[in-house]
């Protein structure tokens, strides 16, 4: 009798964890680029920041682990995610926060981005340079015809909630 009730006990557990876990896990919606879905490429990302110029844009999907966070500007959160081997494999995450509370990234968090990709190596009249030479952003779901963005931590999506007063433009 014992050994069952251990076993329907180790069942039991099991069966939490699982619903725990589904319930902290959302599946990403597509990242859609001009009516196609991309997949992960990391290694696409690698080659714009590597070869093309400044200000350079394209849709991007991504995948990473946080591994720095800076401050707030603006209401938005900037982190930087490692996206290669390499330790300038980096790409900083930038996420307008009227589109839906975030909790503040921390370090080792797994990161999924679908967003546009901008290479930022140099002073514009409106930005500074990323600290880790490109971003991508709009990682939010858009109120206009712009492509829609997200991104996940840790399994959790966010950038889907519109803000008060939408449709509104903005990234």
């Amino acid at each position: 009798m014992r050994s069952s009730k251990t076993g329907l006990s180790l069942v039991l557990v099991g069966l939490l964890f699982v619903a725990t876990s589904s319930w902290a896990t959302t599946d990403a919606p597509e990242c859609m680029a001009s009516g196609r879905a991309l997949s992960i490429d990391n290694g696409q990302v690698l080659k714009w920041k590597e070869s093309t110029p400044n200000q350079f844009l394209a849709r991007a999907y991504v995948e990473g682990t946080v591994v720095t966070v800076y401050p707030d500007r603006n209401g938005h959160e900037h982190f930087a995610i490692r996206i290669g081997n390499e330790p300038t494999d980096m790409l900083e995450v930038v996420y307008n926060s009227e589109f839906g509370e975030m909790p503040t990234p921390t370090v080792g968090m797994k990161v999924e981005a679908c967003g546009d990709y901008i290479t930022s190596t140099a002073q514009t009249e409106a930005y500074p340079p990323s600290p880790v030479g490109a971003i991508i952003h709009w990682v939010h779901k858009s109120p206009s015809k712009h492509d829609s963005g997200f991104v996940m931590l840790d399994g959790v999506l966010y950038g889907y909630t519109f803000p008060q007063g939408s449709p509104k433009k903005g990234h």
